[in-house]
């Protein structure tokens, strides 16, 4: 009995190992579990410095033609949400964006790279802002491998309209959350 129990054991580990699949991951050197005054916004009452985090995925699945990144707050007090970063048609050799990459001005964002309109109404990163006093809101930063090179969007549309688009193009997709408050 003792050696048909060993079996099992060893089979199992054996064809755990050999079908194990790696995870489509998003990491990032700048985030931790709470966000800090180099994320926060610069604006609507807020006077961080806006910077968006440097962002690393990797083990896209087979079949991935572009990738997108959104940060998203679910907090917001507004009914719907707000989002305060959403970039699109970033090519699939890319896996990473550099540190401040959000900002249109400085053109770190990968080559062909769309940064589309926020809740903020205007283009790029726009960082956290909860309203004084609100306490913790949710800040999703994902990462989504697309089955499309491009999404056929311009750099006007809402992220209502992106968001949309990457649901139905979506092949898999990784998160990380900071939690930020003022």
């Amino acid at each position: 009995m003792r050696k048909a129990q060993l079996l099992v054991l060893l089979f199992l580990t054996v064809s755990t190992a050999a079908f194990a699949q790696k995870t489509f991951t998003l990491s990032s050197k700048d985030l931790g579990g709470e966000g800090t005054k180099t994320l926060e916004f610069n604006g609507f009452g807020c006077n961080g410095d806006n910077q968006s985090p440097q962002l690393y995925w990797q083990n896209a699945p087979e079949g991935t033609q572009s990738f997108a990144i959104t940060m998203y707050d679910p907090d917001a007090p507004t009914g719907s949400g707000f989002w305060h970063w959403v970039v699109f048609d970033i090519p699939s050799n890319v896996s990473e964006l550099v540190a401040n990459a959000g900002n249109i001005s400085l053109n770190l964002a990968p080559k062909g790279a769309i940064q589309s309109m926020t809740d903020y109404g205007s283009r790029g990163f726009g960082g956290p802002c909860p309203p004084e006093g609100h306490g913790f809101h949710q800040y999703i930063f994902t990462v989504y491998a697309l089955k499309t090179a491009k999404l056929g969007l311009d750099a006007q549309v809402n992220p209502a309209l992106v968001g949309f688009n990457l649901w139905n193009q979506t092949l898999a997709k990784a998160s990380i959350v900071v939690y930020y408050k003022r």
